[in-house]
């Protein structure tokens, strides 16, 4: 009786105590927003945005009770434990996850478009400098090409490829339900909660015109009711040239130019070739590698701390972000300052108001300066330095040729661009009734430019005269509103879900600027640019637009089984002309649940199986403004003895313009097998565009070249997926999953404004891609023994052999051969994960392959005629009778047929990021009365596997889809950063 007595007196007044604790998904990710109770109790919390949760008033009797959208609820008995790492099961069946789907969410069962999402843990696993980088080799369909690593440059983002010649085909970005009219480079990825990339046009067809080319979505963190959450993230990273490039060196290069003159018999000696600083440099062994003069070990730096918290009533996410990127060549830095600030209140049970805003300040030097082009072929014989040690601005004799080391001297040059950025989505959330609900979302986003430009007298651009100066600058007002209304109901298994959206959309951009020549002081740079001798040129500039919209969608599903989405929207431009502005844009989706029929229930292997169909029609309004009308140009001309100007027509007006209409027919299946373990999504698509907005071609007898009109028909077709592994997972902590996507676009021209007539002009041609490589063959190197057939066709041993196309015994135009272009055959990326005990590691490489480049890289740095410096390339003598590359000659400025040896595959293999982390153990975070701490170290693109590189001497392939390798040589870098992660 009296251990009875004991046990319910100490069960009664058992001490109550504090845990902590982490709650995951199925991959290891933190799950914000999970509802956290003590069971029997008022007792409870909430998990912050990654996962983590602290709890007072339990004791070990407790048990907690979590609930979570798309997971099972689960119930844990604490015991005497301190700290939990729970794992929330996925209700795989019920796939009742929450997608953005745009102007609201679906359950993820729902879903018919085509949606692919990234979430915070996928962002924070990569060391990324924008948010367009999140998305490379890990969403399936989209395209992501960063060319180079000049600070502050924004990767391009093509989704299912290119539709138009002339119109944008740049996706719509919409930031938490805001659509913007620019860019994203100046949101902070930390700050970012997912994203989805909305890619058919029944998932687009609810932004209309402005998601002709697929719709990127993001939603930012937000604040949490419970106890308030404090985080720092800081990481520092130092960059070197991923791979160097490999030009002559003093020796390589006399040589080369000894052969240029031997190849016309004029070589004697070299006291009759060389001048007098070459002579010198050759006996003295002398070599300047101009190229390493100018780059540096570059530096990022990225530095954040923020709050989360909230109330029953409010909730609040606030975080202040300090990036910089010190570039490796010297003067270019990129510095990028932004305070996040999101609200949410509710201000009594039927409304709701909130704002997610940002203001962000950024400066970047060196945005249009790169002294590397003028490294590159500067001769490495010249002599950079006088015998005091000062800068020789001349190094040779040759008048087109200074000194790159002055391009960097202080004051020197001076090109920054400051941008500030503030943007607010303020919405107002009412409840009608239960059923009912309306929403007002208002967004200005307002930008500032100002851009400094000097060039002093020491400068290869001025070359010795008085130095000139710039300054432009900018503003861009843009503004959304938008009301909403959403109806929902269900009828026993019926479920409806109607939404009607009416927006407008305005954008006022104005420029002004003055340029200027004869500043009197270099120190002024371009501070007093009155002072200067000559106004050379001013400028101003005003653009505006407006787009009018209204929207109506239809979700059906019947017992979550089998569903249907149903869109229209009609969009208003005023791009376009009086009788055309309007464009009608419909969307419709189906999807079948087939794993809920009774004939697969059965089958323990399958967790989920959905078929998908949709088609729709978006439309592109994406050209300049205007060109509906006939604008005047100023033209010059005599007026008696003197010089008068006026104006004349300049563009031809098209009243008639339209919009570009892309219709998309698209099949997906979506699949989860083996209790997760085997996921993924499958999709085939075929776009089909119309009335393109083409620059088409006019007689020069009417005055103009040309007249912006709708004409010719472009078609996208491809296949897509995406695999997602649970590998390992076993109870001795250890786990591997893997994820991987993949997919190919073929994309061709239908018709042109002559029908199915090829434009040879333009290289535009039927059933090939929008861009070709249309170019003479290199056949290889004429040899020594083939000196007659090449006297033929009018060459010499040692230039180029061109394929006679048409046999007819003659190289001209009527040889040119369609050899490719730059649309990659295949693109993907494959994401592992491991995690051992508090270790964790994550590497992710990406692919493109199949596709062409036009190196002008090889065209400016590869001329063979011993004048300026060249790549180190194997070129032709008679003694070494190479295919690759021809002879130098002195007599040729560029090799004869140049062109034919720009082209180079431009396949290639990164490994994009490698991450370890370590996350401390519960007894250090406790004494530093800390919820968690993690250090990691990374390395960001550490290697590259390309032909390109490693045999034709060529920098990194990755650039644009339009194909065509800059020849400026900014090289590309490999970053090593460490870091660490705390919370509060």
């Amino acid at each position: 009786m009296m251990g009875l007595f004991i046990t319910l007196y100490t069960t009664s007044f058992a001490q109550t105590r504090q845990i902590t604790g982490k709650v995951n998904d199925g991959t290891g990710s933190g799950l914000p927003g999970v509802s956290i109770n003590i069971k029997n109790t008022a007792l409870g919390t909430v998990t912050d945005v990654d996962g983590n949760f602290s709890l007072t008033g339990v004791d070990d009797n407790s048990i907690l009770v979590l609930n979570y959208i798309g997971f099972m609820d689960q119930e844990i008995a604490i015991g005497n434990q301190s700290n939990l790492e729970i794992n929330m099961a996925e209700d795989v069946k019920a796939l009742s996850e929450v997608v953005v789907t745009g102007y609201g969410t679906q359950k993820k069962s729902q879903l018919t478009g085509a949606i692919s999402t990234i979430k915070a843990k996928d962002i924070s696993e990569v060391t990324i400098t924008n948010t367009q980088q999140a998305l490379q080799g890990r969403v399936a369909g989209v395209d992501v090409i960063q060319q180079g690593s000049r600070p502050g440059a924004e990767p391009r983002v093509v989704i299912r490829g290119r539709r138009s010649f002339n119109a944008s085909n740049d996706p719509l970005y919409v930031l938490d339900g805001i659509p913007l009219a620019t860019g994203i480079g100046d949101i902070n990825p930390s700050d970012i909660a997912s994203m989805e990339v909305l890619k058919d046009a029944s998932s687009t067809a609810i932004y209309g015109s402005r998601g002709a080319n697929g719709v990127v979505l993001i939603t930012t963190k937000r604040g949490k009711g419970g106890k308030p959450t404090v985080w720092y993230n800081g990481s520092y990273g130092v960059s070197e040239t991923l791979n160097d490039i490999d030009m002559m060196n003093g020796v390589e290069f006399a040589e080369a130019k000894r052969e240029a003159y031997r190849a016309t018999n004029k070589y004697t000696t070299d006291e009759a070739l060389f001048e007098v600083n070459e002579l010198e440099s050759i006996k003295l062994g002398r070599s300047t590698d101009y190229i390493g003069g100018l780059l540096r070990k570059g530096a990022i730096i990225n530095q954040q701390i923020g709050f989360a918290g909230g109330t029953e009533q409010t909730n609040m996410y606030l975080s202040f972000n300090y990036f910089k990127d010190n570039g490796v060549v010297y003067n270019t830095d990129y510095n990028r300052n932004v305070m996040r600030f999101n609200i949410d209140h509710q201000v009594f049970r039927a409304l709701k108001i909130g704002m997610s805003s940002f203001i962000n300040f950024s400066i970047r030097n060196g945005e249009s300066f790169n002294p590397i082009g003028g490294a590159l072929r500067e001769n490495p014989l010249g002599k950079p330095y006088n015998d005091d040690g000062t800068l020789n601005f001349l190094p040779t004799a040759d008048g087109l040729r200074s000194n790159p080391f002055a391009e960097i001297v202080d004051g020197a040059i001076l090109n920054r661009n400051k941008t500030t950025r503030a943007f607010a989505g303020i919405f107002a959330e009412l409840q009608l009734s239960k059923n009912l609900k309306y929403r007002f979302n208002f967004g200005p986003d307002i930008r500032t430019f100002k851009l400094d430009n000097f060039r002093g007298t020491l400068t290869n651009e001025r070359r010795l005269a008085p130095p000139s100066a710039a300054l432009d600058n900018a503003t861009n007002y843009n503004y959304t509103i938008e009301n909403i209304l959403t109806f929902d109901k269900s009828l026993g298994r019926h479920n409806f879900n109607l939404t009607g959206v009416q927006s407008i959309q305005k954008d006022r951009f104005e420029s002004s600027g003055i340029t200027v020549e004869g500043v009197p002081a270099q120190t002024q740079l371009n501070t007093n640019l009155g002072n200067a001798a000559t106004i050379s040129g001013v400028r101003s500039n005003l653009v505006e637009w407006a787009i009018a919209s209204f929207m109506g969608r239809l979700n059906y599903n019947f017992d979550e089984k089998y569903l249907l989405t149903a869109t229209m929207r009609a969009d208003g431009s005023s791009r376009f002309g009086a009788n055309t502005k309007w464009g009608y844009f419909p969307g419709l989706a189906v999807a079948w649940n087939i794993s809920r029929e009774p004939f697969l229930k059965d089958i323990k292997a399958i967790d989920n199986m959905k078929i998908r169909l949709s088609y729709g029609s978006i439309g592109n309004q994406a050209i300049t403004p205007y060109q509906t009308q006939g604008l005047l140009g100023r033209t010059f001309y005599n007026w008696g003895n003197a010089a008068a100007f006026g104006y004349q027509p300049n563009t031809i007006g098209n009243p008639d313009l339209k919009w570009e209409t892309s219709t998309t027919a698209n099949v997906g299946i979506d699949f989860s097998l083996f209790n997760g373990r085997l996921g993924g999504t499958f999709e085939y698509y075929k776009v089909n565009t119309k009335d393109l907005l083409l620059s088409r071609q006019l007689p020069t007898s009417t005055g103009f070249n040309a007249v912006t009109t709708n004409v010719g028909r472009t078609r996208n077709q491809g296949f897509e997926g995406t695999i997602n592994t649970i590998n390992i997972d076993n109870k001795r902590n250890f786990k591997w999953s893997t994820d991987f996507t993949f997919f190919t676009n073929k994309e061709e021209i239908v018709e042109l404004y002559n029908g199915k007539v090829d434009d040879i002009g333009n290289s535009w041609f039927i059933g090939q891609p929008l861009s070709v490589f249309y170019d003479l063959k290199k056949a290889g190197i004429w040899q020594t023994e083939e000196k007659d057939k090449a006297a033929s066709y009018g060459y010499v041993p040692g230039e180029i052999k061109i394929e006679d196309v048409n046999n007819d015994g003659k190289i001209n135009s009527d040889d040119r051969v369609i050899q490719g272009s730059g649309v990659p055959k295949f693109s993907g990326g494959i994401t592992n994960r491991i995690q051992i005990g508090n270790f964790d590691l994550s590497a992710f490489v990406y692919a493109r392959l199949g596709q062409l480049i036009r190196s002008n890289f090889h065209l400016s740095n590869n001329t063979l005629f011993g004048r300026y410096n060249n790549i180190d390339i194997n070129y032709w003598t008679p003694t070494n009778p190479t295919n690759d590359f021809p002879r130098p000659n002195q007599n040729q400025e560029f090799p004869k047929n140049n062109g034919s040896i720009a082209l180079f595959d431009g396949s290639f293999l990164k490994v994009r990021n490698i991450n370890l982390g370590y996350n401390f153990t519960d007894n250090l975070t406790r004494k530093l009365r800390m919820e968690d701490l993690r250090a990691f170290a990374s390395i960001q693109q550490p290697f590259l596997f390309s032909s390109f590189v490693s045999k034709y001497k060529g920098v990194d392939p990755e650039t644009d889809i339009s194909q065509t390798l800059t020849g400026d040589g900014s090289p590309s870098t490999y970053t090593i950063s460490f870091g660490i992660s705390a919370r509060f």
